[in-house]
């Protein structure tokens, strides 16, 4: 898709009628084999002023389409994932049925103690758990951490190539109860040093800390704690008239 002829007797301003090329250019994905035209590229295949330019890039780039980075230019922001709350979901399909490709890291599978974990679950403290620690990404690009701790050992996790398949899926083929119920909590932090290296993240940057106590038949099998990269993961809700909601208490309460 070439560079649209910007119209000079429209009353839209140049770099409204460049953002709105741009966005459909984008959309076409005529930038997806390689880097973001220059500020000086777009002035000479637009025939506009750097000026005209820099105001249609900072649009897109407060809509997200677009970011700086020191040293790199303008690049293009990766795919991002929508998720509705109020839904079993897994991460791995909700990855696949975008079109990206999803991969996961072994961090740490092993049998451990978590005293937290272990309230979430109903079991004593010092009750032994299974915890399945993982780096997601999509597209080999870092999406979440993401560390489960089930109420059992011994589940014959270690032949289990964990690259390429879901959790839930694994705990059904080994005869275990999956989820079908449950409540999540979600939180807006900053991760830790280890975390925002694994993500690839600033010292400022923000990201989702989901807390999931997932249930069959109301009885908890898996309490999971998820830290998502804030931009390039959402989360909505559908909602209706007549439905009410309630507070959930935090664990302080």
């Amino acid at each position: 898709m070439p560079a649209a002829q910007l119209d000079r007797s429209s009353p839209l301003p140049l770099w409204a009628q460049l953002e709105a090329d741009l966005r459909q250019r984008l959309d076409a994905g005529d930038f997806d084999s390689g880097q973001f035209p220059t500020d000086l590229e777009l002035t000479t295949a637009y025939e506009v002023s750097r000026h005209t330019v820099r105001e249609a890039i900072r649009h897109l780039n407060r809509t997200g389409l677009l970011r700086r980075e020191r040293g790199r230019g303008t690049v293009i922001n990766k795919t991002e994932f929508e998720q509705s709350l109020g839904t079993l979901y897994s991460l791995f399909d909700s990855i696949e049925s975008s079109g990206a490709v999803q991969r996961s890291e072994v961090l740490e599978l092993t049998e451990t103690t978590n005293a937290a974990a272990a309230t979430q679950l109903g079991v004593e403290p010092d009750t032994p758990l299974t915890l399945l620690a993982r780096l997601r990404l999509a597209d080999d690009e870092p999406l979440a951490v993401d560390r489960a701790w089930l109420p059992m050992t011994g589940v014959g996790f270690d032949a289990v190539n964990w690259s390429r398949t879901a959790l839930y899926d694994e705990l059904q083929s080994a005869g275990h109860a999956a989820p079908n119920q449950g409540w999540e909590r979600l939180t807006p932090i900053v991760p830790s040093a280890d975390d925002r290296q694994l993500l690839g993240l600033k010292s400022r940057d923000a990201a989702f800390y989901l807390e999931r106590l997932g249930m069959n038949d109301d009885t908890p099998v898996e309490w999971r704690t998820t830290v998502l990269r804030g931009d390039r993961y959402r989360f909505v809700s559908d909602w209706s008239k007549g439905v009410r909601s309630t507070l959930r208490p935090t664990a302080d309460d």
